[in-house]
């Protein structure tokens, strides 16, 4: 019975941690660039059952264990805005921008201009061209960013954007704000990396989707409950019972 309940809060843990997940997808449905994550589990036999006291050969027990939770970076819907500092990447690249913990990567292509001048995230994070932080002048206008990422104004040409790519996405985690961080090297885009001009690209998570599988996860979540209060029960009584015969 008691491995009853440790393999029922294994389920446990495992459903709470996919419900976070779900749920942070169905909060960021209107996030630009955003990218769905999901929720893995492996299954991992003991090799004994706990407190087992038959003679009989003892049995393995099936235990839930996290397997992480990997990003789904499949391309977003492209939505048209018109204004001509947003940018919408297509493929696998990120854009690089700058943060206090050091370099982050995005998709989100909404930027602007700072009081400062730097062209940065809708976060305030300053975005990175090829040799840098693009600065403005305060008396430059025309702001646009062209096709292969090269930012121009009334006064010539002010950078490019850099642009990158991983080769094994499973190494990007989230750290905040609709930014990445990876703990392996980031590779060149390359030149046939592109952006669409006046455009953003959405969040990639399916909504209805998404919402269908919350109220899956949270019925199954108070089903386990149920069979562990129960469990629960049937234990006390064994132990009332027990106690009975004892006296």
């Amino acid at each position: 019975m008691e491995n009853m309940l440790l393999v029922g809060l294994s389920r446990q843990m495992a459903l709470a941690r996919e419900l976070d997940v779900i749920a942070n997808n169905v909060a960021n449905v209107g996030t630009n660039g955003f990218k769905a994550r999901s929720a893995r589990f492996n299954e991992f036999l003991m090799p004994q059952a706990s407190a087992e006291g038959f003679k009989a050969p003892d049995r393995k027990l099936s235990y839930v264990i996290d397997k992480g939770t990997p990003v789904d970076l499949s391309q977003g819907v492209i939505e048209r805005t018109g204004n001509p500092l947003d940018v919408a990447l297509r493929g696998d690249n990120f854009l690089v921008v700058q943060t206090p913990q050091g370099e982050r990567y995005t998709r989100a292509g909404s930027l602007s201009i700072n009081g400062r001048g730097q062209l940065v995230t809708q976060g305030g994070q300053p975005v990175l061209g090829e040799g840098g932080p693009i600065q403005f002048g305060d008396t430059e206008t025309g702001a646009s960013i062209a096709a292969d990422g090269t930012v121009s104004t009334n006064l010539g040409t002010r950078g490019k954007l850099r642009q990158v790519r991983f080769a094994n996405p499973a190494a990007l985690s989230s750290d905040g704000t609709n930014l990445f961080a990876s703990t392996a090297p980031a590779q060149p885009a390359g030149p046939l990396a592109r952006l669409e001009p006046g455009a953003v690209e959405t969040s990639n998570v399916k909504a209805v989707i998404e919402m269908t599988r919350l109220m899956e996860v949270q019925r199954s979540y108070q089903s386990m409950a149920n069979l562990m209060s129960k469990s629960d029960e049937l234990r006390s009584r064994a132990i009332s019972r027990l106690a009975d015969q004892q006296a």
